[in-house]
This record gives C-alpha cells, sequence and structure tokens, in this order.
C-alpha cells in the first residue's frame, strides 16, 4: 500500500484539457468585473463575466488538446499513458516561456489582424501551458500531502482547478497593482453576488456544451482512429474543426433569416399619417410632398419620419388648437430666406445604387436645391435614420436656406450594417462626384458643400476619402464637415489620426469630447479645424471594435485622453484604472456599446447621444454665425420639438431610441 501511495506521486498527470479550461476561466473571472466607459446592470455584469470566461474556457480546452496531441506526436502513439503524462506536462512547462517569446517578438500593431491572431495564438497556448503546469504541481502537492498525512486520497481527490485559477489571479492583480488601480473615474461594477446568477447560467450553459462537444468528439476520435491512420488526439482537433464548421454554418442560416425580419420591419408605414395624407403634412420642396419624384411608400419607416419632421419657413395660417409655432421665422425672429430642402432616396426607391444617385439628382433639380447656399450631403445610420436635432438646427440656423441630401443604404440597425460600408461608401462616392459635377456646370455662384454623418452615418460618409486624407476632401469641393459618434471602425479616421501623412492637413482635422474644446483648439491653431470629429470620451460605439480581441488600443494606452472636470455635457478622459485585457475588454466594450446608445429621454450630450452638441457645433464648423439669443432659443425649441416627435412617433417600432 505504501508502495502504491508513492507511485501516485512520483507520476502526477496534467490536467485535462477541460480542467486547464477551467483554471483559465477561473483566472480571468475576477478581471471582469473591473470597471469601464458606462456602469454594468447585473446583467449586463453576468453577460460579461459569462461570455468572457466561458470563451477562455473553450479557446483553453482547445489549445490544451493541441499540447496534448502534440506530445503525442511527438513521442509516438503507441507509448504508455504514463509517457504520455509526461511528455503532456513538459510540453506544458515549455509552452509559457516559449508564448511570452513569441509575444515578445511580436509587439501588438494596429492594423494587423494577421500579428494579432499570431500573438493571442501564442497567449492562448502559453496560459494553457502555464495553467497545466501549475495544475499539475498542485496536484503533486496534494497528493504528496495526503499520502503523508495518510488520508487515503481523500485529499487528493478535492478540484483544484478553480483554487488555482483564482490563486493565479490574486497573483497578477497584486503583480498589476499601481498607483491608480483604485481610479475607476466614477464608474463602478455592479456587486459581483448580484451578477452570479446570470453569469452562473452563461457559464453552465458554454462549459455544458463545452464537456458534451468535448465528450462527443473524443467518441467520435477514439472511432476514426481505429479505423484509419493516425492518433485520437489528431482526430479531435479535427473534430473540433468541424463541430465549429457546423455551428458557423446554423449560425449564418438563423442570422439571415433575422436579418430578413429587421428589414421588413423597416420598411413598414408610418401610422402617425393616415394613408395617402402625405402631401397634406409634407412640404413640396421634400421628398415624399407634393411633385416629388420620390415615392413615398418607397421611402422606407426612417425616410418618411425624416420628412415629417422638416421645420416650415413661416408660421401656418391656421394652425391646428394646441400646436406651438416653431416655424424658422418664429423661432430665429428673422424672416426666413427660402423654404429648406429635404431630398432623402429610400432603397426602394430606386433598384441600383446608380438609380439612387439618378433620383436624387433630379430631386436637387426639381426642389432647386442647388440654389440654397449650403447643401449638406447627408449618410444615414444602418436604418435610414437622420438625426431630426441635426436637420432642424441647420435649417433655423441656415434661416432654410439649406439643402439635405441623403441616400439609404441599409434597413438594418448600425451594428448589423457593417458588411455594407463598401456599398454606402460607393454610392456616396457616386453622390459626391455627380453633384460636384454639376456645380461645376452651373454658372454664377455656387453653393458651399459640406458633409454630415452620424455612428455608422460618419463612417460610410469618411470611408469615401479612405486613403486620400484631407486632400480628397478639398479635391472634391467640400467645405466643411461634421461627424458625429465616429464608430472606431474608420479606416478613415485612424488614417488621419494616427501617424504622419503626406495627404493629412493636421491642422484641418481634430476630434473633440465636446465644444469648448473645439474653441481651445481653434484658439490654439489660430483656426477653426475645417473637419471635425465629434466624439465622447465615454462613448462605447467610438471605443469598440473587433480588435479589442487581440489588440490594446490606443484609447486605453499611454496616449489616452486624461479626465477633466467639466461643468455640463459629456465627461472628458478615460479612467485611469481601466486597462485592455484579452477577450474580456471585448466584451466590456460590447457591453459599453450597447449602453451608449440612450438616444431617447433626456436631451443629453453624453456617450452617444449628441442632440445637445449639435447646435453650437453645426453653427461653428459650418460657419453659420447665429447669435447667442439665437442658439438659445434654438436649443429651446429643439428640446420641444424631440419630445413632441418621441411622443408621436412612439407608436413606430424601432422609430425611438
Amino acid at each position: 500500500m505504501g508502495s502504491g501511495r508513492r507511485s501516485t506521486v512520483a507520476l502526477p498527470g496534467p490536467g485535462s484539457p477541460p480542467d486547464v479550461g477551467l483554471v483559465v476561466a477561473a483566472a480571468t473571472a475576477p478581471g471582469t468585473f473591473a470597471p469601464s466607459l458606462s456602469p454594468r446592470s447585473p446583467v449586463d455584469q453576468g453577460l460579461v463575466t459569462g461570455l468572457a470566461t466561458g470563451l477562455h474556457f473553450l479557446l483553453s480546452v482547445g489549445a490544451q488538446d493541441a499540447l496534448v496531441a502534440t506530445a503525442r506526436v511527438l513521442i509516438g502513439g503507441e507509448r504508455s499513458p504514463a509517457a504520455s503524462r509526461a511528455a503532456t506536462m513538459a510540453l506544458d512547462c515549455l509552452a509559457a516561456p516559449a508564448g511570452l517569446a513569441v509575444l515578445r517578438a511580436l509587439p501588438p500593431r494596429a492594423d494587423d489582424p494577421l500579428r494579432g491572431a499570431v500573438r493571442q495564438a501564442a497567449w492562448r497556448l502559453g496560459a494553457a501551458g502555464l495553467s497545466g503546469a501549475l495544475l499539475g504541481g498542485a496536484q503533486f502537492g496534494t497528493r504528496a500531502l495526503d499520502d503523508r498525512l495518510r488520508l487515503g486520497g481523500r485529499l487528493a481527490a478535492v478540484p483544484l482547478a478553480v483554487p488555482v485559477g483564482l490563486g493565479v489571479a490574486f497573483v497578477l492583480d497584486r503583480l498589476r497593482a499601481g498607483e491608480h488601480a483604485e481610479d475607476t473615474g466614477g464608474t463602478r461594477a455592479p456587486s459581483p453576488l448580484s451578477s452570479l446568477a446570470v453569469a452562473s447560467g452563461v457559464v453552465g450553459s458554454l462549459a455544458g456544451a463545452a464537456y458534451g462537444e468535448h465528450a462527443l468528439t473524443d467518441l467520435v476520435a477514439r472511432r476514426l482512429a481505429a479505423e484509419l491512420p493516425g492518433p485520437p488526439e489528431v482526430w479531435r482537433l479535427a473534430g473540433h474543426a468541424g463541430f465549429l464548421a457546423g455551428l458557423g454554418l446554423g449560425a449564418t442560416s438563423l442570422w439571415q433569416r433575422a436579418m430578413r425580419r429587421i428589414e421588413a420591419r423597416t420598411s413598414t408605414d408610418v401610422p402617425v399619417i393616415e394613408p395617402g395624407e402625405a402631401d397634406r403634412w409634407v412640404a413640396s420642396t421634400v421628398s415624399g410632398g407634393p411633385g416629388s419624384h420620390v415615392s413615398w411608400a418607397g421611402m422606407g419607416r426612417d425616410g418618411r419620419l425624416h420628412a415629417l419632421a422638416s421645420v416650415r419657413p413661416r408660421p401656418l395660417p391656421d394652425p391646428p388648437a394646441g400646436v406651438p409655432d416653431l416655424s424658422i421665422e418664429t423661432v430665429m425672429g428673422t424672416p426666413a430666406r427660402a423654404a429648406p430642402v429635404q431630398v432623402y432616396v429610400g432603397l426602394d426607391n430606386a433598384p441600383t445604387p446608380r438609380a439612387r444617385v439618378d433620383l436624387a439628382m433630379a430631386e436637387l433639380e426639381r426642389t432647386g436645391a442647388l440654389d440654397r447656399s449650403l447643401v449638406v450631403l447627408v449618410s444615414p445610420t444602418g436604418t435610414g435614420y437622420v438625426n431630426y436635432v441635426a436637420t432642424a438646427a441647420l435649417q433655423y440656423l441656415a434661416l432654410g436656406d439649406v439643402a439635405t441630401v441623403t441616400l439609404q443604404y441599409s434597413r438594418r440597425p448600425s451594428p448589423l450594417s457593417l458588411g455594407l460600408v463598401s456599398r454606402a461608401r460607393e454610392q456616396n462616392r457616386l453622390l459626391c462626384l455627380r453633384v460636384l459635377q454639376r456645380l461645376r456646370e452651373r454658372p454664377g455662384p455656387r453653393p458651399r458643400v459640406v458633409l454630415f454623418g452620424e455612428s455608422l452615418g460618419a463612417h460610410t460618409s469618411q470611408d469615401v476619402f479612405l486613403h486620400w486624407g484631407t486632400l480628397g476632401l478639398d479635391a472634391m469641393g467640400i467645405d466643411r464637415a461634421l461627424w458625429i459618434g465616429t464608430p472606431y471602425g474608420s479606416g478613415w479616421m485612424r488614417q488621419v489620426t494616427r501617424g504622419d501623412r503626406l495627404d493629412v492637413d493636421a491642422d484641418a482635422v481634430a476630434v473633440v469630447n465636446d465644444h469648448d474644446q473645439l474653441t481651445a483648439l481653434a484658439e490654439q491653431r489660430g483656426s477653426l479645424p475645417r473637419f471635425v470629429l465629434l466624439s465622447h470620451d465615454n462613448d462605447g460605439v467610438t471605443k469598440f471594435g473587433p480588435d479589442l480581441l487581440w489588440y490594446p488600443p490606443d484609447w486605453l494606452g499611454p496616449s489616452r485622453p486624461r479626465p477633466e472636470p467639466v461643468a455640463v455635457g459629456s465627461p472628458r478622459g478615460i479612467p485611469p484604472a481601466m486597462r485592455w485585457r484579452p477577450v474580456t475588454s471585448f466584451f466590456q466594450g460590447l457591453m459599453d456599446m450597447k449602453n451608449a446608445q440612450t438616444s431617447s429621454g433626456a436631451f443629453g450630450a453624453t456617450q452617444h447621444d449628441y442632440r445637445a452638441d449639435l447646435p453650437r457645433f453645426l453653427d461653428s464648423v459650418f460657419g453659420l454665425a447665429a447669435s447667442p439669443e439665437q442658439l438659445v432659443r434654438i436649443e429651446e425649441t429643439l428640446q420641444a420639438r424631440e419630445s413632441v416627435r418621441e411622443r408621436l412617433f412612439a407608436v413606430v417600432p424601432g422609430a425611438v431610441g
């Protein structure tokens, strides 16, 4: 019996792949509670913890499987189980320093996903190897203690994966602790206990799926190894790949069905007005109104709501009872110069991008849009939404002497329309070129052409000038541009804000959090930037991207914006305690992006809500020169209009918020 106990101590095996996965998951779980850009509810926190630790578990199981298979191949498939265990333990011990060496040899680099994938593979294999070695060492020590205390295997039977993982988390936290460790910028994560149920459900589901997939793959691998050349470990890896391929096919099918349902919903009619009453409520200078080449039915939900939100140049001669007079003349205290023009072409108004641009040009001619002094090319968000506050503010500021032109490119919400950016880019580019061509052919004075875009609309507007820097805007005749809430994935934004490019005039472009920053920057440079990106520091939409999985972003690096006190508006800076964590930061950023989109409710200027910022930014960037008193009246009027709009349009699914 004593001999048996010594052999148990002498031959500790490495942890099984699921046990190694549990070590890594437990080690990364505490970091999921770290604060990020926005507060998280218990449900949000549970999802972050569950998804992050669950994915760490799944990936670590796969990584340890790869190490086990490699060890089996290196020693030959016919060796004893003891030899396989020893070889796997040795490979686990080698994987950690090898992974660290790869990470040091390949420092992170922006916009290099291949390097990021190699780094993450090295990190994953190193973490699995280290976890396997630590777990094996802990098991060895436990068995030795069990043998010495003559406990008959009761101590050795205690599961060690989770305690070892939590111990690793504690050591790493102590090593990383610094002077800003407690400075969270006022953002707190919810109590761990209140999030435990959601996290346990997510982790339990993922762990159950992982164990089930592992058992099924193991069964298939042994059957195939009995019939075909190669050890079971190699066939197990092939089984993992097949499972992932099947999962991808199933997800693709569900995705396509979901997209068809969403697109059908964004094409529904607007129940705010009776059928056939568009001519009564929509002006002749607005698409969908009397004499328009654009059919009301084809404009889609957001195009029709956009048309209904146009500002009237003069008071109605016989207004309905209880309806306030919010016309340009009344709000601005001076007569309107012209009736504002709103051109909007929906996806269903014409079958191709070329046909939609042709239709938009015909509408420009019909409405006399190019006779206005300001033409604004607006790229909408994914569903086709154009910010009502921005359009109304422009019409007030310009005293109606303005035309906006919008082409729809998608019927899906912006996060689901990322695959349509290239289509939107080509459509917007063609529109820009056609407008430029028409203006060059016109005799006499020409209007200024400016750009506006929000969220994905900012991305698709900027993408027209990808690889052209700011020089491209000048070449295309663009006088000014204002983009709000630009998503992190915009390549043009990264090109003009990183490094030193020959086609970028650094003084012409700026990224700011608030209007005071823009004013200070203009004083510092001696002139106002012509191309302005308004991006709140706490806006998760402007910070979230898939590269958070493998790359520490600039906004979490040494050049991150520092917190500064502000009296009103969006808070400045990134909390110093925030740091990048593989996988975890991705899911935290995903929740920050979701929570940032609070465009309904209070008229605000924080996260992804830019409504309160717009009047002053549009006035400054586009050079519209309203008086301080007029700006105050515009802001008050826009708040009143938003209250009415949200009350009226709340009956339209998806139109508010």
